[in-house]
């Protein structure tokens, strides 16, 4: 039986991946265990080296299964779901993926959290959602403002005609034009304005959004700064980042307005570096996580699924478009906006790749 090494040069790479991988004997016996399995276990590498990988499993009997099947049957990649045991911690759900390895006695294992799994498939879902959201309201509001400009446009002329006393009707009609004008020109501006890129500082974005809310909001209202000074600058359009987090925050104080009449509301702007993320359908090393936290009632359940899309308000009287601008704007900048709510606490997380 080969002696495992506390360090083994063909396995470091695996050591930069955010998922959860050990390499095994044919017999289980763990050769190699990345840092983040090391997290999730709660155990460092040199005590885990040596042990049974079964023993990690809250039930190890479909570990022992796919073990023997692919040392026996000869498969090259086999797959289940299990409960990976830690230490004074809940049992983590994870997807296993067993894979036959470099040498004829090593086996390769991938650990995938399902709740990472479901957030992947939430984030690919967000992406179609947003592309077919920008081919919609592009092609609606073209649809919409050909015909329009004709309706506004007979309105006039037919005001000069009719009675005084029914002109009040022209005046609607034309006052309703110019809205939805006013609507289809917000509906295109994302497409229409070019991208103006330069060198970003995130913590001056957040600090201009921020005086532009407390300007707005002046009593009743706590901005807090929890900021990663670290933070590298990076490439992106200035005034469309300041857009989409003013446009979250604007809506995280509307949310708030009976917190704000009580004086107790909560904004928290926070900055953190992330590692080895994946989103927008690539690993990224280095990226931007910008929180806007609330702690306002949350979103109603009825919308939640569907909060970036266009003409989608939690609120009397809300366009529905703020979140739908700022989702564009950030994927204009290769990023994606999740959100994760309860009644309490309401974070918008802004992921943007780093150089």
């Amino acid at each position: 039986m080969r002696k495992p090494a506390v360090s083994d040069l063909r396995f470091d790479a695996f050591d930069l991946l955010a998922s959860l991988l050990a390499v095994v004997q044919a017999d289980g016996r763990l050769l190699f265990a990345n840092a983040s399995l090391e997290d999730a276990l709660g155990s460092s590498r040199r005590s885990l080296l040596g042990s049974d990988l079964a023993l990690t499993f809250v039930d190890p009997k479909p570990w022992r299964q796919a073990l023997t099947g692919m040392g026996q049957d000869g498969f090259a990649t086999l797959r289940f779901e299990a409960l990976l045991a830690r230490a004074q911690r809940d049992p983590l759900p994870v997807h296993v993926i067993l894979t036959q390895g470099e040498l004829a006695d090593e086996r390769i294992v991938e650990l995938l959290p399902l709740e990472q799994q479901a957030r992947q498939e939430r984030e690919e879902r967000l992406l179609d959602q947003a592309q077919a959201n920008k081919e919609l309201i592009r092609n609606l509001a073209h649809e919409i403002k050909n015909p329009l400009g004709g309706i506004r446009g007979a309105a006039q002329l037919l005001e000069t005609e009719i009675d005084p006393s029914l002109k009040e009707f022209t005046r609607v009609v034309i006052h309703e034009a110019d809205r939805l004008q006013t609507l289809v020109d917000r509906l295109l501006a994302p497409h229409r304005r070019p991208h103006l890129v330069g060198d970003v500082n995130i913590h001056e974005v957040c600090e201009r959004v921020r005086s532009l809310i407390l300007a707005e909001f002046p009593k009743g209202l706590q901005l807090v700064r929890d900021y990663d000074t670290s933070l590298p600058e990076f490439r992106g359009d200035r005034e469309q980042l300041i857009q989409a987090v003013l446009n979250i925050a604007h809506n995280a104080c509307q949310a708030l307005s009976a917190r704000i009449n009580d004086g107790d509301a909560r904004i928290t702007l926070r900055t953190r570096v992330a590692r080895q993320a994946t989103f927008g359908r690539q690993r990224n090393r280095l990226a931007l996580e910008l929180h806007v936290i609330d702690n306002g009632p949350g979103i109603p359940d009825s919308i939640k699924d569907r909060i970036f899309y266009p003409l989608v308000s939690g609120r009397e009287g809300g366009s529905g478009l703020g979140l739908t601008l700022a989702q564009t704007f950030v994927q204009q900048h290769s990023g994606l906006i999740e959100c994760d709510s309860e009644p309490g606490r309401t974070d918008f997380k802004i992921l943007i790749p780093l150089p």
